[in-house]
C-alpha cells in the first residue's frame, strides 16, 4: 500500500501548481491592444486621430481611467510623439460600475469587454512623407473576481504614413464621436 501512496503523491503535489497556474494566465495575456488611425494615409498638417482597441479576456476586467478607490490602479495611456507632432488628451470611456465579491460595500469602476482609447494627433505641415511610428504606453492592471495580477506596461505601436493628402480608414473605430 505505502508503495503506490506515497508515488501517487508525489506525483499530485509535482502537477498541481501546474494546474493552478495553467488557469491564471500571465497579466500581460489578459489585455490584448492594437492602434489604428481614422486616416491612411495621414495628410501634413491635418489633425487625425488614434484608437486603441483593447480586448479584455472574459472574466476579467481592468480598472476605469477614474477609479472607486485611490488605491486602484487606472488604465492609463502615454503618448511618444515624434518631433514636431502635437497631442491632445487621451479619451477614455466612461467604466461600468460593478460588484465584485472582494469589494461588497462599495461598486468599482472597470472596463470589460472591448474598450477604445482615442487622441487626436497633429502632424507638422512640414512632416516628412512615407512611414513613421507613434510609440504608446499602455499601464493597467488586471483582475477576475478572485485574484488581481500585477500590473502591466505595454507597447502598442501605431504604424501610419505621412502623405499629401489624407484618406479616411478604420470608420468602425471612428464612426461613435
Amino acid at each position: 500500500m505505502k508503495k503506490l501512496l506515497y508515488p501517487t503523491l508525489a506525483a499530485l503535489l509535482a502537477v498541481s501548481p501546474k494546474i493552478v497556474s495553467a488557469q491564471i494566465p500571465a497579466a500581460k495575456d489578459v489585455v490584448s491592444s492594437a492602434a489604428y488611425t481614422s486616416y491612411e494615409p495621414v495628410a501634413r498638417g491635418k489633425e487625425f486621430q488614434i484608437a486603441v482597441i483593447l480586448k479584455i479576456r472574459d472574466g476579467y476586467h481592468i480598472n476605469a481611467r477614474k477609479p472607486t478607490l485611490d488605491y486602484l490602479i487606472p488604465t492609463d495611456l502615454k503618448i511618444e510623439l515624434p518631433a514636431g507632432f502635437k497631442a491632445g488628451e487621451v479619451s477614455y470611456p466612461e467604466g461600468t460600475l460593478k460588484s465584485f465579491s472582494f469589494s461588497k460595500t462599495e461598486k468599482l469602476n472597470v472596463y470589460t469587454g472591448t474598450v477604445i482609447l482615442r487622441l487626436k494627433v497633429t502632424p507638422p505641415a512640414d512632416a516628412p512623407l512615407g512611414s513613421q511610428h507613434i510609440p504608446l504606453k499602455l499601464r493597467y492592471q488586471a483582475c477576475s473576481e478572485s485574484v488581481c495580477l500585477p500590473p502591466v506596461r505595454q507597447d502598442v505601436d501605431t504604424a501610419f504614413t505621412v502623405a499629401a493628402t489624407g484618406k479616411t480608414a478604420h470608420a468602425e473605430f471612428f464612426k461613435q464621436q
